[in-house]
């Protein structure tokens, strides 16, 4: 590869690395999520509680397995309990994730297409936000790009692949579990007709005991506890008919929604700039048709196995987030960037490749810019939390108190963390829950609810006054003293 190439691609890492990793303390969402895996995590470290399950899936009753647990365990062990440790390290992993798009679109139609992929890949606006989401879906990015990569090995004739592929599949279903079900059906469904692609009989075995493993947390936990996920996953399939043959219901719904979805990743501002180039893309596929590689076929059907399988989807109450495709933004990235380039055999090609790259980074990297300059991420970040709680711990002096936190959703999972990790790292002592005089209270802000937080606040003001005021940026942090009965 030309130096002028290598001088790119290092130069676009780096600026996704930035991107992803600048101020994290700053623009870290820590909330209700985050404070929860960080208290179950805590107890893994430093109370020995080991577990079998992981986060929810948000179906009731059905949870992932404990890898994403176990994956992060580690950076918030070195890192003492600061969630900065394993939140930096899944941004960097997505920027591994974007380098291995490189390579496999270089793989497929040259140096322009991995040159193209990556820039999408590393300074999309939405991938960038995407990847500093402390969350079990981030680790997706690098886990499907592994995917997409060990299936080309194999297409490339290298079958011990098999073997990586098969647990990445089953390891899928730990960190999304929702429209990752549909790697099983594209990958099987691809190599269904490629016969000489077949592994032989040792090999297919050992691939299915590997795609076993990562359900074997949660095959445990079923059957010391009376099969209750097997219980909650059926009555999610058969009872609440979450999958329906009928899906021109969904069409009307779900159509616009991959629009918006996939176009925004492009575009996040200006969607309608999309079209032209996804129509390009589409055009040279089809022209392409008779002609395509194999891992071009592979792609293809990696990409639209979700958005055909998810017509049919009608369970949670039908709610569908884009979320829930992080496992295919690479897919398609890779796909579209491919496409697009393979139009060079003619110059019009040519033309709308560097027409959408302007678009593209004029876009993305104002985006960027001004989010980096903002000077804050979220209205409420981790670095505004800790403010508000080594607040109270300065007031407190050393002294027992109680606290009490309004958050949406009403249960605050990650002020209960934060006062358990600011409290070692400051040396003071927890909250009490023995009523005291001493009380402290923290506000967020909740425009959407705002009767409910008057009624929290006029619950407070029946039993406490006011002593002292504190804003930690958007949250409004109170010292107050509770009255004697």
């Amino acid at each position: 590869m030309k130096i002028k190439y290598w001088l790119i691609v290092v130069s676009v890492i780096l600026l996704g690395l930035f991107f992803r990793t600048y101020k994290t303390p700053e623009y870290l969402g820590f909330w209700y999520d985050q404070g929860r895996d960080a208290l179950v995590i805590w107890d893994l470290i430093y109370n020995h509680k080991f577990f079998l399950i992981g986060p929810t899936t948000g179906i009731a009753g059905i949870f992932r397995g404990p890898w994403y647990y176990w994956l992060i365990t580690p950076l918030y062990f070195f890192g003492k309990g600061d969630p900065v440790w394993p939140a930096v390290f899944l941004a960097v992993s997505t920027v591994v994730a974007a380098i291995l798009c490189f390579f496999v679109s270089k793989r497929i139609a040259g140096v322009q297409a991995g040159i193209v992929a990556l820039i999408i890949s590393t300074l999309s606006y939405s991938f960038v936000g995407s990847a500093r989401w402390l969350s079990n879906p981030t680790p997706m990015f690098l886990i499907s790009a592994c995917i997409i990569y060990f299936v080309f090995r194999i297409i490339d004739g290298r079958k011990n692949s098999y073997l990586p592929l098969a647990f990445l599949l089953g390891l899928s279903m730990q960190f999304g579990s929702a429209a990752e079900v549909f790697y099983f059906p594209a990958v099987i469904g691809f190599f269904l007709f490629q016969k000489r692609l077949w592994p032989g009989f040792k090999i297919l075995i050992c691939s299915l005991i590997l795609m076993a493993v990562p359900f074997g947390p949660q095959i445990f936990f079923d059957f010391r506890h009376d099969h209750i996920l097997t219980k909650n996953i059926l009555d999610f399939l058969v009872t609440d008919q979450s999958f329906k043959l009928s899906f021109l219901d969904t069409l009307s719904v779900r159509l616009p929604f991959y629009y918006y979805m996939f176009g925004g990743k492009i575009f996040p501002s200006n969607t309608i700039l999309f079209i032209p180039f996804a129509i390009a893309a589409a055009l040279s596929l089809f022209i392409r048709r008779r002609n395509l590689s194999p891992h071009e076929s592979f792609l293809g059907l990696l990409f639209v196995a979700p958005l055909i399988g998810m017509l049919f989807f009608h369970g949670n109450q039908g709610n569908v987030y884009d979320y829930y495709f992080t496992g295919y933004y690479l897919a398609f990235t890779v796909l579209f960037s491919v496409s697009l380039v393979k139009l060079f055999s003619k110059k019009i090609g040519l033309v709308i490749t560097v027409i959408f790259l302007s678009l593209f980074l004029k876009q993305n990297l104002k985006e960027l810019i001004n989010y980096v300059r903002a000077g804050v991420g979220p209205y409420i970040t981790l670095a505004t939390e800790i403010k508000a709680v080594d607040w109270i711990y300065k007031e407190a002096g050393g002294q027992p108190f109680n606290t009490d936190a309004y958050v949406p959703p009403m249960i605050p999972y990650s002020y209960n963390y934060l006062f358990l990790w600011r409290c070692t790292h400051i040396q003071h002592q927890l909250p009490t829950v023995e009523l005291l005089p001493a009380l402290y209270t923290i506000q967020e802000p909740d425009p959407g609810h705002q009767t409910l937080l008057d009624a929290w606040r006029a619950r407070q003001a029946t039993f406490s006054s006011i002593e002292k005021s504190y804003f930690a940026d958007s949250l409004l942090v109170e010292k107050r003293h509770r009255h004697e009965k």
